[in-house]
């Protein structure tokens, strides 16, 4: 038994320290949500648009020129040089993500954008950008329609458009841009360097088109149609033009924060201010307050001693996930406040079934000890089955929801994974060590439950 009490203790420290570490890393709730300065200072909560204030964007993303099977890889890299772009400016804690256009997509994908902290829908945009997108097409065959134009002097023109086919290699492949100046004509030129992926896409292309030209399309447009000469296996390629140095310097800087895989196009913006951010952040802090006293209360009125134990248990399981949420980090919106609240709630459940089944085994006139070892053994197999049943409905949601319901799926998941650590382990141990009351009236009346005595 001794050790069961060593180990409780050890618990209750541990929950202690727990407790320390999420209050002094506690955010104040002023407008720019500055965290404490603390030794902790570099773990704050990590809040969501909803309660930080700032910007959200979608952007439509044209899939329809690329493969159904790449389309989920063109996606994730669209999404990586977005959010490595939006990095440089220096913001903090964006947060960039795929929405899926499902079956009947039309060859649009949908990327969803939150800038925290930045409620200047044009500087948003701006740090977005026009990031170029970089396309290599091989002349069209000849029996390919070809698109022709009637010019101002009436004559017939060929649209260049017509005569080139899209290719696999894109700005995806881009490992680096480096500007670079011609030794004869001392025009800036720039230098492509690809990856492993695309070196193998450049030299099969150039392999296939000898003696063809090949485009080379920025932002849709063609800026340099070279001919090939022999095979360039090396993943070399070189963009020239009528470039200022200026301009030049500017598109090896768009190439190297990255060059967008598919075009994107701005749907929608929308600006959230840090004011409503602050009334969200107090409304959620005094619910879950609110919650957490009225079911305290409820317990230890109800289920006597195993009640203050279970509100002991309660208190080291929000720390813990508190925690968890700033070591993660966890992005706390007002949704994921309230699966926050909720998992509070499943967590009690668990302790009102273990501490039904322990009243039914007292009143057949078993010992507190037996009692309480065969009451967790008769409602495990009720809290399993109820906690799994919340875990894949918190996975159905996280898979298939949109940012605000993740944020819900996330924390309630995570609040049921640990209150099954806190209902069946914690609040076990604590009764067990409970020996010294012994088998009297007092003890057996500490633990009924109710109007029983």
């Amino acid at each position: 038994m001794w050790k069961k009490r060593i180990l409780a203790l050890i618990i209750i420290l541990l929950g202690v320290a727990v407790a320390c570490f999420v209050y002094k890393t506690e955010p104040t709730l002023n407008h720019n949500f500055e965290s404490q300065k603390s030794f902790f200072k570099h773990h704050p909560f990590r809040l969501g648009l909803d309660l930080s204030g700032g910007t959200h964007l979608v952007y439509k993303a044209d899939v329809s020129a690329v493969p159904a099977g790449q389309i989920s890889d063109s996606m994730s890299a669209l999404r990586d040089v977005i959010e490595r772009r939006v990095n440089l400016f220096g913001v903090s804690e964006p947060v960039v993500q795929i929405e899926d256009g499902g079956i009947v997509s039309n060859g649009e994908e949908k990327l969803l954008i939150d800038l925290p902290g930045v409620t200047d829908v044009e500087k948003a945009t701006q740090m977005i950008g026009q990031t170029p997108l970089l396309e290599f097409k091989i002349e069209a065959p000849k029996d390919a329609p070809k698109q022709v134009t009637v010019g101002k002097d009436g004559k017939l023109n060929l649209d260049i458009n017509s005569q080139f086919v899209n290719t696999e290699l894109t700005g995806r492949y881009l490992k680096n841009a480096t500007l670079e100046f011609d030794q004869n004509t001392r025009e800036p030129k720039v230098s492509l360097q690809f990856d492993d992926t695309g070196t193998a896409l450049f030299a099969k292309i150039t392999k296939e088109n000898v003696g063809k030209m090949v485009a080379i399309y920025l932002d849709g447009s063609a800026i340099s149609t070279p001919v090939v000469r022999e095979e360039i296996p090396n993943g070399q390629a070189v963009i020239s033009g009528s470039f200022t140095p200026t301009e030049a310097k500017q598109l090896v800087g768009r190439l190297n924060s990255g060059a967008l895989p598919v075009p994107i196009s701005l749907l929608s913006k929308q600006t959230i201010g840090a004011s409503l951010g602050t009334n969200a952040v107090h409304a959620g802090v005094k619910a879950t307050i609110y919650g957490f006293l009225l079911i305290a209360l409820f317990l230890i009125l109800w289920y006597r001693l195993p009640g203050l134990v279970a509100v002991i248990s309660l208190s080291i399981y929000v720390s813990i996930i508190l925690a968890l949420f700033k070591l993660l980090p966890v992005t706390l919106t007002a949704a994921g406040i309230a699966g926050f609240i909720i998992s509070m709630g499943i967590a009690v459940d668990a302790n009102v079934l273990i501490f039904e089944r322990v009243k039914e085994e007292l009143r057949g006139g078993r010992s507190i000890a037996n009692s309480i070892s065969a009451g967790y053994a008769r409602a495990w197999f009720s809290i399993r089955d109820s906690n799994i049943s919340s875990i894949i409905t918190a996975v159905i949601l996280f898979w298939f929801g949109t940012s605000l319901i993740k944020g819900f799926a996330l924390t309630l998941g995570m609040g049921v994974l640990v209150s099954m650590l806190s209902a069946i382990t914690i609040t076990r141990i604590f009764l067990t060590v409970i020996d010294f009351l012994g088998e009297n009236k007092v003890a057996r009346f500490l633990f009924s439950s109710g109007l029983s005595k």
